[in-house]
């Protein structure tokens, strides 16, 4: 973690980064705002706020679900439902492509939209809900260029400059438009810092044509904020951070700039995918893909209040690979416990019945009640190394932490004192944790099963009434030993072996794959509906005296965002005592890869 956030330019993470950190904006005279480092790391927003975004409950891009007024609605109302129930919420975003192709961010899409965003607007407004808008900012994303891009169009014609021409000032009168029409959160999407007119393409350098777009946006968005102080902008894809796998080395590649800080509320850290980090549940996977995002962000210099994890999805699309509501239990805590003071809920929240409503409501108010009154850091190792890890929230009453053990092993971890002013925890409570192994809490320690998360309270947050329950849908192992087994590569992206196995214990198997450098290699096969099954392309196939015996995966799965790993198990009651089996490994990835294969008795 980085101690100081004032030292951020001496890591000079690229070329980039350290020329804009030579040329500092103009005065605050002139931007209309100070920039100071007593205020750098200070969130904007006063307390946590917690965001309604309806991204997921359709897909437009990895699905074909449109965004309509009444599905829109829809979700309304169910927000509306819940919050009865106790749930909080301070914001509903519209995400992307509410807007029609020719109207320049200024006009909604029909027929979708017959009567515009009126309704909803005035909707939101009688009901203490804060409207919020999605833009793909200097992006041509199923929107045509308006009159006033033109002569700011790139030469491709798919991305405008934010210093030359016209689109610069149109876009920001756009933004003042929608606020003057009640929208108090805008989310700024798919920004390409590159994009510059043919002539400023052949006469400055790629470094020039970032540095004056990023100068220029920024700059604007500092006026803007300044006239309506009340704005919440976040920023999300192209405005820093290597978010496809959490095998990229760090420092990030395309760095984090800190004078974003005084604009943006938060920053997001990648739409939810499986990690790099094998688990025999999937979901399991696509949390640590979020906790490690938050993690390098926060290494990045960013402050974890004004990280956005964007971390909880559920939602019956492609997006979130028709999750539907599996896992969402330990994905919420997680969102809530990574200390990001913009909490964002995406999907179809219709899902969530009455019962789960007010488990949410407990969940929220714990979080947001510490994170408010307290501080959160982070512990351990580095998630997508598959190392322990955790974060902790503490206040003058108490503490949580919430600890993950990614690896295939049991582990036993340390949850530090989060404070010189904090007693040693000791007398804890288990708040929550997944079925199967049953976490052993012994003071400041806790061992967890491979795969597992759990919940830790302290001092106030060890009563009783902070309990979260079990969560039934991910089952984690009560025992885990490896087995040996050397793999041989028999053809191209195919592994095989074969292995003597002890009755009585399930058969866990793990396949990894790497480029020939020795990097981990991901694949990508597309989203639906056309996309290919993993499973199709990451084949597992176990014999015995030969026959095939029946392998339980969870990563068979349309996934958009592409895989690196496959995890099956085969039931004890499957194997035959005594007769060696044949492990076969085997990946369709066109260009070369190495596979790794291991394999583990467990018992549950």
């Amino acid at each position: 973690m980085v101690g100081c956030i004032l030292c951020v330019s001496t890591l000079a993470r690229s070329s980039c980064f350290a020329q804009q950190a030579r040329k500092p904006s103009r005065p605050a005279s002139t931007t209309g705002a100070s920039w100071s480092p007593q205020k750098l790391g200070t969130p904007i927003a006063r307390d946590p706020i917690f965001v309604y975004n309806n991204w997921s409950s359709y897909d437009e891009l990895s699905d074909n679900v449109p965004l309509t007024e009444q599905l829109a609605m829809r979700e309304f109302d169910e927000m509306l439902r819940l919050r009865k129930l106790g749930v909080r919420f301070d914001y509903y975003m519209m995400d992307a492509f509410w807007f029609a192709n020719d109207g320049g961010y200024r006009k909604w899409k029909t027929p979708n939209w017959p009567n515009g965003p009126d309704l909803w607007i005035k909707r939101c407004q009688a009901a203490g809900i804060k409207p919020g808008l999605w833009f793909s900012t200097n992006t041509l994303v199923k929107i045509a260029a308006a009159p006033e891009w033109r002569d700011s169009l790139n030469k491709k014609g798919d991305a405008m400059s934010f210093y030359e021409g016209g689109f610069l000032p149109d876009f920001m009168g756009t933004l003042q438009y929608w606020y003057d029409r009640g929208i108090r959160m805008f989310k700024f999407d798919f920004v390409d810092f590159n994009a510059a007119t043919p002539h400023a393409e052949v006469s400055q350098t790629r470094e020039e044509i970032r540095l004056r777009n990023v100068t220029a946006l920024r700059e604007a968005l500092v006026r803007f904020r300044t006239k309506n102080p009340d704005v919440v902008l976040e920023a999300f894809n192209g405005f820093g951070g290597d978010l496809e796998s959490t095998a990229s080395p760090f420092p990030f590649r395309d760095p984090v700039d800190l004078r974003w800080l005084p604009v943006f509320d938060a920053e997001y850290a990648g739409d939810p995918r499986p990690s790099d980090v094998p688990e025999s549940s999937f979901w399991r996977s696509m949390d640590v893909y979020s906790d490690h995002m938050v993690r390098r962000f926060e290494q990045s210099g960013l402050p974890l209040a004004r990280i956005d994890s964007t971390g909880f999805m559920v939602g019956k699309t492609g997006t979130i690979y028709y999750r539907g509501l599996h896992a969402w239990r330990g994905a919420l805590i997680l969102m809530m416990a990574r200390g990001g003071w913009v909490d964002t809920v995406h999907g179809n929240l219709e899902l969530i019945n009455e019962q789960d409503a007010r488990w949410f409501a407990k969940v929220q108010s714990l979080f947001l009640s510490i994170k408010s009154l307290g501080r959160t850091k982070t512990f351990g190792g580095i998630p997508g190394e598959g190392q322990a890890y955790g974060f902790g929230s503490v206040d003058p009453d108490g503490a949580v932490y919430t600890v993950v053990n990614p690896g295939q092993r049991v582990e036993h971890i340390e949850m530090p004192r989060l404070s010189q002013e904090q007693k040693q925890p000791e007398g804890g409570r288990l708040l929550f944790h997944d079925d199967g192994f049953e976490p052993r809490l012994d003071y400041d320690h806790v061992e967890l099963g491979p795969g597992q998360m759990a919940v830790v309270g302290y001092g106030k947050y060890a009563l009783p009434q902070y309990e979260m329950g079990v969560q039934m849908d991910v089952v984690i192992p009560r025992e885990i030993a490896p087995i040996t087994a050397e793999f041989r590569q028999v053809e191209k992206g195919v592994i095989e072996t074969t292995a003597d196995v002890s009755t009585g214990w399930t058969l866990r198997l793990v396949m990894r794959q790497h480029s020939p450098d020795g990097t981990i290699r991901r694949t990508w096969a597309g989203g639906p509906p056309t996309g290919t099954s993993m499973g199709k392309l990451f084949r597992m196939e176990v014999t015995q005296a030969g026959r095939s015996l029946p392998i339980s995966v969870d990563y068979d799965r349309v996934i958009w965002s592409g895989l690196s790993w496959a995890v099956g198990e085969i039931k004890e009651r499957e194997i035959k005592p005594g007769v060696p089996i044949t492990v076969r490994f085997s990946s369709s990835e066109k260009d070369p890869v190495t596979l790794e294969g291991e394999l583990y008795r467990v018992k549950y």
